[in-house]
């Protein structure tokens, strides 16, 4: 199936108010064009260099998340040109942004990044250091929703779980620290082998790569 097509079948698949963010890490750009031209605007890009490499090859409409680890000495090459940040993981990489954000005179947008899988591979806030998290002054920084990545296993109860757990925080803090704002309103959670699950639980946007592009080989 070509890229095109992919895409086609995803969009009946993917409710109309969900988002689909086409992960483009290590894609060429001639492939992510061909999603363009397909119809897809959004796409995510892991690393902060090929994200900025990317951005003048293709159409200004294009919208680029960020989603990979973001490092604090990386973050001047990601706020401003990034929509949403989905992958702000700790309170230094938030000052972080602030600090940027305030430089730029711009408002950054991003989501909250949360533990929720029992490996060591991933990152992010534990569920219960978030209400002190909206708690701090980034006046140039707009939390629009948590983002999270279940465990990489075959037992998709545990999957299941993951999410849920994810949607039913996202529900408290948007009636909590959150409430009464527009902005939050993301729970993005949902990857290629997952996303159908993240789906029933709730989620409002999905990150699909493998769904849609040809394997590339992983850059060292």
């Amino acid at each position: 199936m070509s890229i095109a097509q992919h895409l086609e079948q995803l969009y009946t698949r993917i409710p109309p108010h969900v988002s689909l963010v086409a992960v483009s890490k290590f894609q060429p750009v001639s492939l992510i064009r061909e999603a363009y031209t397909a119809g897809q605007r959004v796409f995510g890009e892991n690393r902060s260099r090929e994200m900025s490499e990317k951005i003048p090859l293709l159409p200004r409409d294009v919208q680029w998340h960020f989603i990979g680890h973001l490092q604090t000495n990386k973050v001047r090459e990601v706020v401003g040109k990034a929509v949403l940040i989905q992958s702000a993981d700790r309170v230094s990489v938030l000052k972080a942004i602030q600090l940027q954000a305030q430089k730029l005179g711009i408002v950054q947008d991003v989501l909250l990044q949360v533990y929720i899988a029992g490996e060591d591979t991933k990152q992010g806030f534990l569920p219960e250091e978030l209400t002190s998290v909206a708690g701090l002054s980034l006046p140039n920084v707009r939390v629009c929703g948590v983002m999270g990545m279940a465990t990489f296993t075959e037992d998709l109860q545990r999957v299941r779980k993951e999410f849920r757990g994810l949607r039913e925080l996202f529900e408290t803090l948007k009636k909590g620290p959150y409430a009464g704002s527009e902005a939050f309103r993301h729970c993005s959670m949902g990857m290629s082998g997952d996303y159908h699950i993240a789906l029933e639980e709730g989620s409002t946007m999905v990150r699909i790569g493998s769904a849609i592009f040809p394997p590339r080989p992983q850059r060292p």
